[in-house]
């Protein structure tokens, strides 16, 4: 049973991409029911969060931004994590000063918004993580965490990177080691399909919900129609590296050789913010190069898609019914390639290996493959039960009752 009485829901998040789209219309959905939501981000992302009726409480970020060159990121395991622990010392207390006499019913979080959850167990209130990828399964931390974090004890820099994050939770009165602080929240409802989960056999679901794809009407983010000279049987592959690793202009003109010219196909390109269209060198007139591109109305018209496996790509693939071809980048899109291959819908190809025949093959391989779509259509049934945005709020509304009764039991 859920609640329509009127609650603060505080969500935070960063300024990415992949971790602030999966939420949008959980946020919209709860602020149609009446409820206030507040979404810290930083700057940045103001007016998408502001299209949803939030409130937007802004913040200034560390991190780098959208737009910044993916290697700002650095190359090493501890390059890349050591930024969310700076920016979350520099921004809890932005968000305590921001929140002060505001305090929400609960708080929503993405699974980089380690500041929320340190304000929500000092406030006393629930907290939920939204998690837009793979969550921690029985098992995790010997099969995964260990193996990966292991090295980074041996060093200096790395001793010193858990020991500050020990002493920034000590410091805010949590008594918790990092790797569960940030791995094992109480509560989280995962914005992935159960499919896209690597052993979801062992994942602990009185914990992990998952709710898939919140997808809604992407109309405001623009529309794609098939060139007018397209005849009916040609095929369109899209090809996206999504938001964030983008900057491969070698690897766009291997889809170029791949598929400019290739009778019966038109490729959409989308190259990101960091190459010039002129580096593809002369592109054919069955290729059309974007620097953005609305995916999902792409992807409800193609035939392929060439993909970086990123959990909201896999998902929009897997929702269309769309084969695809995984070249992962990083983080989570090596295990999202392995496990779309595992479901018998893609082919996983690894970046070194992503030249204009491997390409080609693996492309056309899938498309004539009846098994395939039989498998696409499979997981797609599959997709359709797990409850989407309305499941997902209905749960948020069952946490916030449960925890109303807690503070208010009724007279006996």
């Amino acid at each position: 049973m859920t609640t329509r009485k009127r609650a603060h829901i505080a969500m935070f998040s960063i300024a990415a991409h992949g971790h602030v789209n999966p939420s949008l219309e959980v946020i919209r959905e709860l602020v149609a029911r009446g409820h206030r939501v507040t979404y810290a981000i930083p700057h940045v992302f103001e007016e998408k969060i502001a299209e949803t009726g939030a409130e937007p409480v802004l913040y200034t970020t560390t991190l780098p931004g959208p737009d910044d060159d993916p290697e700002a990121w650095g190359s090493t395991l501890i390059d890349n994590i050591e930024p969310f622990l700076d920016d979350a010392i520099n921004a809890l207390p932005q968000l305590r000063a921001a929140y002060e006499g505001d305090v929400p019913d609960i708080v929503l979080h993405d699974i980089t918004s380690y500041p929320a959850r340190v304000l929500a167990r000092n406030w006393g209130v629930p907290e939920i993580s939204l998690s837009p990828n793979l969550v921690a399964w029985e098992g995790y931390e010997k099969e995964v965490a260990e193996p990966l974090y292991a090295p980074l004890y041996e060093t200096e820099r790395g001793r010193a990177y858990f020991a500050r994050f020990e002493a920034w939770l000590a410091e805010n009165g949590i008594d918790q080691h990092p790797d569960p602080f940030v791995g094992r929240p109480p509560r989280s409802l995962v914005l992935i399909p159960k499919a896209l989960q690597p052993h979801a056999d062992r994942v602990d679901e009185s914990v992990h919900t998952f709710v898939g794809a919140c997808q809604g009407d992407r109309a405001a983010r623009g529309d794609w129609r098939r060139p007018e000279g397209l005849k009916e049987g040609e095929k369109v592959l899209l090809v996206s590296l999504g938001s964030a690793f983008t900057k491969q202009p070698g690897f766009y003109r291997e889809c170029v050789k791949a598929f400019g010219d290739l009778p019966g196909w038109h490729m959409v390109l989308q190259i990101g913010r960091h190459v010039d269209a002129a580096e593809l060198g002369d592109v054919p007139a069955n290729v059309e190069v974007h620097q953005w591109v609305p995916q999902l109305a792409v992807l409800k018209q193609a035939d392929a898609f060439i993909t970086h496996a990123g959990a909201g790509g896999s998902q929009e693939g897997l929702a269309t019914g769309t084969p695809m071809v995984a070249v992962p980048q990083a983080v989570d899109q090596f295990g999202n390639a392995d496990v779309l291959q595992g479901l018998g819908v893609a082919r996983h190809l690894p970046m070194e290996e992503a030249d204009a025949a491997s390409l080609r093959a693996a492309v056309l391989a899938l498309v004539d493959d009846p098994e395939v779509a039989r498998r696409l259509a499979e997981v797609r049934a599959g997709m359709a039960g797990e409850g989407g945005t309305k499941r997902a709020a209905d749960l948020i509304e069952e946490e916030i009752a449960r925890a109303a009764r807690e503070e208010n039991p009724p007279i006996r």
